[in-house]
């Protein structure tokens, strides 16, 4: 996917139009309506299909089409790794795509999730389940006005973060041959850690990428490439605090 974020040559307010050399308007209250515009058609986008996922998951478990899934690995599998090629699909096809394209991968990204998290309720209690979600809700609502509202680069902080994500994949895969519970709970606690920064970061490298992108047709599809993004910085982050907040069923 072409780095539409990359904010180093962002234009300043009330510069010229390097075509034609006229000066082109930009007060600061318009450009910052355009972009609580932006941000909020983001947040709308990820709201919307975590709820999406939520209704899934639960109709799913509560019709018993969850405990089909957790029975069946062939199929558990399929559904799992569906959402992944999904997402790969979003983001190295981004370019090719119409935007209603790119909407209708990311509703049925949501459903997908939904059917794949069934199984949590298999596990854990519904109670538990709650207390997670509303627990992960707050901070990410914190992380993510944090990282839109400080004045600090993280940068260099998210760069260090992606890294410690493909970090924690490979410590993942390792432990599916270990089976460690020591290893499995460092794994959960660097987990919440690292998607909270992500978020703030996220947050922040989203409302920079509004400069660049206001006006074109690009903005489209990158609000529902962020919102994709935020969804999952909360969706990683609930799952590893489930780890710890989960009360379990048996």
């Amino acid at each position: 996917m072409a780095d539409w974020n990359d904010n180093r040559t962002r234009p300043g307010f009330g510069t010229s139009d390097s075509f034609t050399g006229a000066s082109v308007p930009r007060t600061r209250e318009v450009f910052d309506a355009g972009l609580r515009q932006y941000m909020l058609s983001i947040y709308n986008y990820m709201t919307s299909a975590v709820l999406l996922t939520g209704i899934v998951a639960l109709v799913t478990a509560s019709s018993g089409f969850a405990v089909t899934l957790f029975e069946q690995p062939v199929l558990r599998v399929i559904v799992m790794l569906s959402p992944l090629a999904i997402v790969f699909a979003m983001s190295f096809g981004a370019n090719r795509m119409q935007k209603s394209t790119l909407q209708a991968l990311f509703w049925a990204f949501a459903v997908l999730m939904g059917l794949s998290l069934s199984t949590i309720f298999l596990v854990y209690t519904g109670s538990s389940i709650a207390a997670t979600f509303f627990a992960t809700a707050g901070a990410f609502a914190g992380l993510s006005l944090f990282g839109y509202s400080t004045k600090k680069d993280l940068s260099a902080f998210g760069t260090f973060l992606i890294m410690g994500v493909f970090g924690l994949i490979i410590a993942m895969l390792l432990n599916m041959w270990l089976q460690s519970p020591g290893l499995m709970w460092a794994i959960s606690f660097l987990g919440v850690l690292i998607f909270a920064g992500l978020t703030a970061y996220d947050t922040q490298r989203l409302k920079a990428s509004y400069s660049q992108l206001r006006g074109t047709e690009l903005a489209g599809k990158m609000v529902i490439l962020g919102a994709l993004q935020l969804y999952l910085d909360f969706i990683n982050m609930f799952m590893f605090l489930l780890r710890f907040m989960g009360n379990s069923r048996s």
